[in-house]
């Protein structure tokens, strides 16, 4: 209970020995809170551009898998086969129970040759025509605005009917919000709307190149459609849903493994899953964060000399008194608390202060670029330790030196 008192009363004299000298207090403060203020940005904008770029993958449906024919060949001798090396054949063998790791499939199938012409009376769109199946809305992570998906029965029996992005939208029906039930062209043949996507964002994806163009300017029709405009029953490609993610690559082992039985090692396959593209994001965006800290961290050094610096001149104004504590019994350990705590409270501040100005630049910079730029738990807990080791680094020197007085010295240098 003693020893407790001693330290309050420590901690008292060290927070009155703060407020004596304020002016020179606060400047270190301000010197620490820039440095805490630079890390909590960076963590920040750290946390929030992840947020912002995994909002964009999740558009591709986190569990997706796809599988394609890879036409490269190691061999020079070996004869190229045509075709996509998937087709409706192959469709019916991965739905006969082939692939637990699989919950759905839908074959993707992309018109030949020129893009068809998309077209609405006198108005044109230079749309993606793409043929699908029913569960292909649940896989690519696909919302409808209005209207309904594909029935199995349309599909099968090739009913021309389509689901439109929003960009077709005000292409083909400017001014109108509910297109359903209007007709369209597809290289000539009339389709009618059934249902509109909901807009997806996938504008920072498409700025580098990886979103693969707009995504709301997108025609969903039933697969068989597209085959007959190709004049086959290839399938471009397969994109199917896994359990799991942790069950991805093993969907997609299986679904490899039926294409190589099947075609005994004829075709090459490629394959790539979403949660490979968000751990390659993940590894990126981490390596530029610690980057960023290490650079902003200079600022906190800086603080920590200054307030080291203070310190050291704390400790040279104030001799006598250490003298003077010391020759009527105090210990050194005591000595050296006193100095370190009042160090400790103005880094403590100083990263209070530093926490504050980082939360209101995340709140400033959401206002401006519309990113969802907040700091997390994780960050505030690591700005106050911080704060209170550099406190803790930054006082021990002149704390040590001030301990180390001897009575009659100190009381003769004052």
């Amino acid at each position: 209970m003693k020893g407790l008192r001693v330290l309050l009363d420590l901690f008292r004299e060290a927070r009155l020995a703060m407020l004596e000298n304020w002016g020179r207090s606060m400047l270190s403060m301000i010197g620490i809170a820039v440095g805490i203020a630079a890390v909590m940005t960076v963590d920040t904008v750290s946390i929030g551009g992840k947020a912002f770029v995994m909002k964009e993958l999740e558009t591709f449906g986190l569990k997706s898998v796809w599988v394609y024919r890879t036409y490269g060949s190691n061999d020079p001798h070996k004869r190229t086969r045509t075709g996509t090396g998937i087709n409706n054949n192959d469709l019916i063998a991965f739905q006969a129970d082939c692939c637990p790791s699989v919950r759905l499939i839908s074959p993707i199938v992309t018109p030949n040759g020129q893009p068809p012409v998309v077209q609405a009376g006198n108005r044109y769109s230079n749309a993606q025509v793409t043929g699908v199946n029913t569960d292909f809305l649940t896989i690519n992570n696909d919302q409808l605005r209005i209207g309904r998906g594909f029935r199995d029965v349309e599909v099968r029996n090739r009913r021309p009917v389509a689901i439109i992005g929003e960009t077709v939208l005000s292409n083909l029906f400017p001014g109108i919000s509910n297109p359903l039930g209007r007709s369209f062209r597809i290289s000539g043949r009339e389709y009618l709307v059934i249902g509109v996507l909901r807009s997806k964002s996938r504008d920072l994806l498409s700025s580098i190149g990886s979103a693969g163009g707009d995504v709301n300017n997108r025609v969903l029709v039933g697969y068989p459609l597209v085959q007959a405009l190709n004049g086959n029953d290839d399938i471009s490609y397969i994109q199917a849903e896994a359990v799991s993610v942790e069950t991805a690559e093993a969907a997609i082992e299986q679904i490899k493994g039926v294409l190589s039985r099947r075609y005994h090692g004829v075709f090459d396959y490629e394959s790539s899953t979403l949660a490979s593209y968000i751990d390659t994001t993940d590894n990126i965006l981490d390596g530029v964060t610690i980057i960023g800290i290490i650079a902003a961290s200079s600022a906190l050094i800086v603080g920590a000399i200054g307030v080291a610096g203070i310190m050291s001149t704390a400790v040279a104004e104030r001799t006598r008194e250490i003298g003077i504590r010391a020759a009527i019994g105090a210990h050194r350990t005591h000595i050296m608390i006193q100095f370190i705590a009042e160090s400790v409270f103005i880094c403590l501040i100083g990263g209070l202060m530093g926490l504050v100005v980082g939360v209101l630049i995340g709140f400033v910079l959401n206002i401006f670029t519309g990113f969802p730029l907040f700091p997390g738990i994780g960050g505030v807990s690591i700005a106050l330790c911080v704060s209170i080791l550099v406190g803790l680094i930054a006082g021990y020197v002149p704390a040590r030196r001030a301990a180390q007085m001897k009575p009659v010295d100190a009381l003769r240098d004052s």
